[in-house]
């Protein structure tokens, strides 16, 4: 019987991610008293070039992994924390490694910074019972990421729910940075939801127009307590057999709102600063925390600027489910909805049609981060 092919995928690399060694050293034959050698040698050396690994390079997988035969340290698991070269991987019988990852992995050409990132469904080499070798990272979904020196800075992998942590008070509430979390999730088909936190600090009716305008859009809104308790057995149940990831800048409450929906979890929870009314980080990488109550959630490092990954300033309007039906009706097909005449969003805004807060956001994400990056 033939032996079976191991399926084969082509991958792209790093540029110069292995050095080149020449095979000979001509100036040290010739002191060494070996000239009469030379020559005999090509009177050429070649210095650029592929070297002896290409930039793209065939990496074959075994057949008997995919089908969970074969070597019996080779693991499934799901990648909890990322710190520089570690990798923390909890197994699918719930043991934990400390696992380094495979240098074809790290030296592969991809856009985000890391090979491996918290949430990621990966196979692993156990070495021991507590360290591993990552050897390959299944295909994500729900990849939530952010644009962090040009390149993808992804947060977190393979996640169902966002849940966008925002501030009635202390800090204050900022629409510009939670239509930027709801752009990423219509972008990534994830489900958004806001929850606002610390609505003890202020009367809730100072808030009802802003959360209507949300909730209008089809945005499931929370108003949540860490400190008095109210939305907490509601979000409690809402996180329970999902994978959650929660997003907000710092200070917001994201670990004291976890603390409360699972008591003992002990997460470190900061204060924010009286002189610029902005939170401290506490939580300083993305990690995923089990739930008792099933699923997970990733509880990330408090977000100041979030600055959108692959989204053009023309795909914004599209994203923004009150923009969008008004887009097509446009008079020129290229309208970013600024400055052009016969501007359908435009006028919508004029008319009442499209909340003006919602446009002007519209209008500073555009003008302070997209267009700007174009110039």
């Amino acid at each position: 019987m033939s032996k079976k092919k191991r399926p084969k995928q082509r991958a792209e690399f790093r540029k110069n991610y292995q050095g080149r060694v020449r095979t000979g050293d001509l100036t040290r034959d010739f002191h060494d008293g070996k000239s009469d050698q030379l020559a005999d040698v090509r009177k050429s050396e070649r210095v650029s070039g592929k070297g002896e690994l290409t930039r793209k390079r065939t990496v074959a997988e075994d057949e008997s992994v995919n089908a969970g035969a074969g070597n019996e340290n080779l693991l499934y698991g799901r990648v909890i924390s990322v710190h520089g070269l570690k990798c923390r991987v909890l197994d699918d019988q719930g043991n934990a490694f400390e696992c380094a990852i495979r240098q074809v992995l790290k030296s592969m050409s991809i856009d985000g910074r890391t090979a491996v990132v918290a949430g990621d469904r990966v196979r692993f080499r156990a070495e021991s019972s507590i360290d591993g070798m990552i050897e390959q990272v299944e295909p994500r979904h729900g990849i939530i990421s952010r644009t962090s020196r040009g390149q993808q800075h992804i947060l977190v992998a393979n996640v169902d729910y966002l849940l966008i942590i925002a501030s009635a008070a202390s800090p204050e509430i900022k629409p510009v940075l939670i239509d930027r979390f709801l752009l990423t999730a219509a972008q990534c088909n994830v489900q958004p939801i806001l929850v606002v936190n610390k609505v003890d600090l202020i009367e809730p009716v100072l808030l009802q127009q802003l959360i209507g305008v949300y909730a209008s859009l089809g945005t499931r809104v929370l108003m949540t307590s860490a400190e008095t308790g109210v939305g907490v057995d509601y979000l409690r149940h809402l996180l329970a057999g999902k994978q959650t990831v929660l997003a907000g800048q710092s200070g917001v409450g994201k670990s004291s709102l976890l603390n409360e929906v699972q008591p003992g979890l002990g997460l470190a929870v900061g204060r924010v600063s009286d002189d610029n009314d902005k939170g401290r980080h506490t939580t300083t990488a993305s990690r995923l925390i089990p739930l008792d109550a099933g699923g997970a959630v990733f509880d990330t490092p408090g977000i100041r600027q979030f600055k959108l990954w692959d989204i053009s300033a023309s795909e914004v309007a599209g994203l923004m489910p009150d923009l969008r039906p008004y887009v097509s009706a446009c008079r020129y097909p290229d309208c970013l909805h600024l400055s052009e005449d016969d501007c359908a969003v435009k006028n919508a805004v004029a008319d009442g049609r499209v909340d003006a807060r919602r446009y002007d956001a519209y209008c500073h994400l555009l003008e302070n981060d997209l267009l700007l990056d174009s110039i």
